[in-house]
């Protein structure tokens, strides 16, 4: 049964956009339908960074390009009008003749941000725009919190018991190793999550306690960036974090040095640490951010309010005592119970 409204057009975009996550920041997720005679004749997403747009994977798919001056081409997000990796998707469109666009939500990016929309109507072209915009927005809430708070997206993970703690009493380096929280089906979720993000962070106690690769192992996708922080390089070289296995920057107070895949980076250590540590990963393109722990961290990231979500699992075991889970106020918060546990999801964000 043919699609038969706008939103449905729209949901199609999205639904093809998130193909491409993990693989095309810090570009957005686009996805992009034609349609002619209530019927899709085309369609395409962006499927990784550097490739074509959206926009030219689906006037490729057409089968018969005398459609398109006849066709309503739908997009999540407000087509490029700028050269980049790729020429602008403005010209394509207006080259092909279609003469009608419904666009989800403008672009934030300096070098569109309505620009494409004016370049479309002033070649004739009709624009329609905020069909499902919410939604469109949320799409690509990495993308918009990079370009306009200028930092990546934070997303902040743990695992808690019952009675509210995420570790048991262990020392630092003990060879007692921590029991898990959740089941094994939640911990490949969290690694589909690391291979949905650019970069993943951890402080020095957890890789202490932990020996953490900080690698996407249960899942099928790109390794994140890893980010480490050790103020004083205490740190011994053996841990995973340092194997050289996938690009690491490590933010201490004593060298800046770069060994293969791994970034020595001297920075100043006091109440603007963190944001330092974001501004440096939002200059080097990173645009979205996953934080692990440990519990001084995570709370630092809730303290200073420069988080976006939390997604935190509650599972049925009891500690007693150990290391308490973070604190946060149950504010704009989702709950799902999967089997005996439940997963807390928390949004710091009002327009996405």
């Amino acid at each position: 049964m043919p699609f038969m409204t706008d939103e449905h057009y729209m949901q199609r975009c999205i639904d093809l956009a998130r193909k491409g996550q993990g693989y095309v920041a810090p570009n957005p997720l686009v996805g992009c339908v034609i349609v002619h005679d209530k019927k899709i004749i085309g369609e395409g997403f962006h499927r990784q960074f550097g490739g074509p747009h959206a926009e030219v994977n689906a006037i490729d798919s057409v089968k018969n390009p005398n459609l398109l001056p006849h066709s309503t081409l739908y997009v999540n997000l407000e087509p490029c009008c700028h050269f980049g990796k790729t020429p602008p998707c403005t010209d394509l469109i207006v080259q092909k003749k279609i003469k009608k666009v419904v666009v989800g939500c403008v672009d934030p990016f300096d070098s569109v941000a309505g620009k494409g929309i004016f370049r479309l109507r002033d070649h004739g072209c009709e624009v329609e725009t905020g069909i499902m915009k919410e939604e469109c927005l949320r799409l690509n809430k990495r993308f918009f919190v990079y370009h306009e708070k200028k930092r990546p997206f934070v997303i902040l993970k743990w695992a808690q018991t019952a009675d509210g703690f995420i570790d048991s009493l262990r020392a630092p380096e003990s060879a007692i190793r921590p029991t898990w929280i959740t089941t094994e089906k939640l911990r490949m979720l969290v690694h589909k999550w690391r291979s949905e993000e650019a970069s993943i962070m951890v402080g020095t106690e957890t890789v202490r306690k932990d020996n953490p690769g900080l690698n996407v192992r249960d899942w099928s996708g790109k390794q994140p960036i890893r980010v480490i922080i050790d103020k004083d390089l205490t740190l011994p070289p053996a841990v995973k974090v340092l194997d050289g296995s996938q690009n690491t920057l490590v933010f201490n107070r004593q060298k800046d040095e770069k060994k293969k895949n791994t970034s020595f980076i001297k920075i100043p250590f006091d109440e603007m640490t963190l944001r330092r540590i974001l501004n440096h990963l939002h200059q080097e393109g990173i645009q979205s951010l996953f934080v692990e722990g440990g519990q001084n961290l995570l709370q630092g990231f809730i303290d200073q309010d420069i988080w976006d979500e939390a997604r935190v699992f509650g599972g049925p075991k009891f500690f007693g005592d150990g290391t308490r889970a973070p604190l946060i106020k149950p504010s704009n918060l989702s709950q799902i119970i999967i089997g005996k546990e439940t997963f807390y999801w928390f949004r710091n964000y009002l327009n996405y």
